[in-house]
């Protein structure tokens, strides 16, 4: 699963990227975690827009999130006929931008964190997909969740699973609801290229949520090396 991750590029290097039309202004975020807002770009009306939702999707059939499980992620395989997901994947899909995320190795008993991003340090779009929900009030929040598939190469060694990444060529088809497009959003849905990613350890001082700064993703050598 991917349960945490990081944006620290700016606003408008991710507006260059994403070509959402809005210019929001954010702060670099470190240790990303569920139910907390994240950003996300989705199309409406032919172009695409920033918007924030909460990190966990709740689908609109849903009476009440309380007693319903939190959803942070959605497997790709199946998830055309899942009723949690099924409508979401066909209708709203967004992109889920990112610097790099984090997954856990278990030893035994202990989890060792590594960090995953670009070899080249450029930030990344995951597939995601939004919902809105509407409270018996009226009331409405987005939520949305990130699409997960086997891990690959790379990541294999860590963990079984890792977020979809879109490349930029296929933003549109990702993003575009027409039905016509849909086969070719779900093709979309496999692993990155080994050659994308490389994975490093980090701190364990990313395990708590409240520890949010450039800390969390330097490489637990380098980190070892300025507290001696």
């Amino acid at each position: 699963m991917c349960g945490r991750f990081a944006i620290q590029s700016t606003p408008d290097h991710l507006r260059r990227l994403l070509g959402f039309v809005e210019r929001p202004n954010f702060p670099p975020r470190y240790n990303i975690a569920p139910m907390q807002p994240i950003p996300l770009v989705r199309l409406d009306n032919g172009a695409r827009h920033f918007a924030l939702a909460r990190w966990g999707l709740v689908p609109s059939w849903v009476k009440d999130p309380r007693k319903f499980a939190l959803l942070i992620n959605a497997r790709a395989e199946g998830i055309t006929e899942k009723p949690s997901f099924r409508a979401a994947i066909r209708r709203r899909r967004c992109l889920v931008p990112a610097d790099g995320f984090y997954e856990w190795r278990r030893e035994g008993k202990s989890k060792r964190p590594y960090f995953i991003r670009a070899r080249g340090g450029e930030p990344m779009a995951f597939a995601g997909i939004w919902e809105t929900w509407v409270d018996a009030d009226g009331g409405e929040i987005d939520t949305a969740a990130i699409i997960t598939c086997a891990a690959n190469a790379v990541l294999q060694p860590i963990h079984a699973r890792m977020p979809v990444v879109i490349p930029p060529a296929a933003f549109d088809r990702w993003l575009d609801p027409d039905e016509t497009r849909f086969k070719e959003a779900c093709a979309l849905l496999t692993p990155a290229p080994d050659a994308l990613l490389e994975a490093y350890e980090v701190s364990p001082r990313v395990n708590k949520v409240a520890s949010d700064d450039a800390e969390n993703i330097a490489p637990i050598a380098d980190a070892n090396s300025r507290a001696a």
